[in-house]
């Protein structure tokens, strides 16, 4: 299969790096320290919402009725128990409105250097515009956060539009810098981890990243290609 290389900088990658992870940092007790407790509080985290995903997807029975079509399940409004974090608003289970779907998308992409049409896209392809979307391996929201991911990230309620929407367009930017623009790569590096991507050299052959690949660079507008 054959896909369209789409060569894709985003606005800023050329700018000064940040710091590198895994650097060697001033060696004080006291910075020692801190950084032990945030990874702590990291991993509990992490731990809180793997829980509460698997409380979720035990208690789908009783939610959904009838399987639904596509690689995801919607889930109600978790209960104050079940939420990892409190939600500042109501969490929704129909699609986002266009008109709050559009603002997200635009700030989104403004901020990070993107294009809209290429958030716009993967998000169709990820969650249909539901902001509960729950992928039975664990990806949650509007673009199928994984848990590790959200942790990377700082994701403290992966519910939340806006919120999951901003982390979504991070790691976007963030695999476009690591192949140099390449889009297909990026898009499967989403999909399936920047491993597997790395270990093919290519976008890997397995049959939903292809798919997934090639349906979000078909849904794309030719002036999307950067110059």
């Amino acid at each position: 299969m054959q896909f369209r290389v789409i060569s894709f900088v985003c606005l800023g990658l050329a700018g000064g790096s940040g710091p590198i992870l895994g650097a060697e940092s001033t060696k004080t007790p006291g910075i020692h320290q801190v950084m032990e407790q945030a990874a702590a509080v990291q991993r509990q985290s992490v731990q809180l919402m793997q829980a509460a995903i698997e409380k979720q997807r035990q208690s789908l029975p009783r939610q959904v009725p009838q399987p639904r079509s596509g690689s995801f399940f919607l889930l109600p409004p978790p209960s104050a128990t079940e939420a990892v974090v409190n939600s500042s608003g109501s969490i929704e289970c129909d699609p986002l409105p266009p008109p709050q779907l559009e603002s997200l998308i635009d700030d989104a992409a403004q901020r990070e250097g993107l294009w809209p049409e290429l958030l716009r896209s993967v998000m169709r392809q990820e969650s249909g515009f539901r902001p509960c979307a729950v992928s039975p391996k664990g990806a949650i929201g509007l673009m199928q956060i994984m848990p590790d991911t959200a942790a990377q990230f700082h994701l403290k309620d992966p519910f939340d539009p806006r919120e999951n929407l901003d982390v979504g367009a991070r790691l976007i930017k963030e695999l476009l810098g690591r192949y140099n623009g390449n889009l297909a790569l990026a898009l499967g590096a989403y999909n399936a981890g920047p491993s597997r991507v790395d270990e093919a050299g290519a976008v890997p052959d397995i049959p939903e990243t292809t798919s997934y690949v090639e349906r979000v660079l078909s849904s794309l507008p030719l002036n999307t290609q950067r110059k």
